[in-house]
């Protein structure tokens, strides 16, 4: 079996089946080309798919469809490959959430993140997250001014750099938890409150926070309760050789890449409430809630290895962000309804943070990735509620 796929510039390729969900280059034009799936959802039914989509609202998917493409190609002129983590830093822009980017120094976390504000055209600001750091230093402080006119003193709030629409937390491990928890008022509520007042965030707002995962000398980890408000947690690998050569390349050249902006505030924001009018058919939140539901190991009746590798489960967030992501991906993948290979195509994103392991799982190596890879081969996509089945009794890939 083959897919037909068409590039923007009329080029036809003819792909397997099994590449589907993923991209292929175009041999005329060179630009990524998103391969649909094979597998579509069920129409959508009761109440969880009877908001459809109106002409407009199937209107600003095709152009939204379209921008991505764009925007794919303007951040190619200064980020080589790294399409996966792309697209994901992409899917928490369109879905209103915030990421994690967690990855060696020197794959291009930073500019991946200043390029993206470039391209679309948002305030951004980077934070370097430090031992001395200060919670006041990211929302802002109060300082006395005095009226030269009447010789009154009074407060003047002064902004901080998390007053703008993109935050790069760089390294956000590295100060105490203390500073850390400047965040989360304005990850969750939108807003800071200094000296009694409230002051809402700038909208669209996201915090995309890095971390480095080889040296934890003095770092701080991220409490539990603040990793769940990040949507992804997004692993950036080594580039390939190829990749690699042309990053060597395009970086040792006089001439820098001058990035044009694709979308803008307000776009961003039409397309964060579209997203959330795509309809989702009940037997795919079902799945959804399974797989999170399925890593909750007091609850009883969860597959074997989740009892001997797990400590603690994901909370309600998951289902949410899981739904959710499954909507931006369906949408960027040129469709109008989610599937449950949505669902599994953002899992390991949004449960990896999520998933506390035990001693057995850190003393034999098991990561949350591999419990994640080892749920979705368990839970089936259409099945009664967790422990109904004995289907999920299943066994940890090894």
């Amino acid at each position: 079996m083959s897919i037909v796929i068409t590039c923007k510039c009329g080029k036809k390729c003819t792909v397997p089946d099994e590449y589907a969900g993923k991209y292929a280059k175009c041999p005329a034009c060179g630009e990524a080309i998103p391969i649909p799936s094979q597998q579509t959802a069920a129409p959508p039914a009761g109440p969880a798919g009877a908001a459809e989509l109106t002409d407009e609202d199937l209107a600003a998917v095709e152009r939204l469809t379209q921008a991505y493409a764009v925007l794919r190609k303007e951040m190619a002129r200064a980020i080589v490959g790294q399409e996966e983590v792309l697209e994901q830093l992409l899917m928490c822009i369109f879905a209103r959430g915030h990421a994690i980017l967690e990855g060696v120094p020197g794959l291009a976390k930073t500019l991946m993140v200043s390029s993206l504000a470039r391209c679309l055209d948002l305030g951004f600001a980077r934070i370097q997250f430090t031992p001395d750091l200060m919670p006041s230093d990211i929302t802002g402080t109060e300082v006395i001014q005095e009226d030269r006119a009447t010789g009154r003193r009074e407060f003047k709030f002064l902004e901080g750099p998390i007053f703008n629409n993109i935050i790069l937390a760089d390294e956000i491990n590295r100060t105490p938890p203390k500073t850390q928890a400047a965040l989360l008022e304005a990850m969750q509520e939108r807003q800071v409150s200094v000296g009694g007042n409230r002051m809402p965030m700038k909208d669209p707002f996201f915090v995309l926070a890095t971390q480095n995962p080889i040296e934890q000398e003095g770092t701080y980890p991220l409490p539990e309760a603040q990793q769940d408000r990040f949507m992804f947690k997004i692993f950036v690998g080594y580039p390939s050789e190829a990749e690699e050569f042309d990053i060597i390349r395009l970086t040792t050249a006089l001439e820098e890449p001058q990035l044009k902006p694709v979308l803008d505030g307000p776009a961003i924001i039409d397309i964060q409430r579209t997203i959330r009018r795509v309809p989702v058919a009940d037997h795919v939140i079902r799945y959804a809630m399974r797989l999170v539901r399925a890593t909750r190991v007091h609850e009883g009746g969860v597959p074997d290895f989740i009892s001997d590798y797990v400590s603690w489960g994901a909370g309600p967030r998951a289902c949410q962000y899981l739904v959710v992501g499954g909507k931006v991906r369906a949408v960027l993948h040129g469709r109008y309804h989610v599937s449950t290979e949505d669902i599994q195509a953002v899992a390991k994103p949004v449960l990896r943070h999520r998933i506390v392991t035990n001693f057995n799982a850190d003393a034999e190596g098991f990561t949350t990735d591999r419990i994640v890879d080892s749920l979705l081969e368990t839970i089936p996509a259409k099945a009664g509620p967790i422990g109904s089945s004995p289907d999920t009794a299943g066994v940890l890939k090894k």
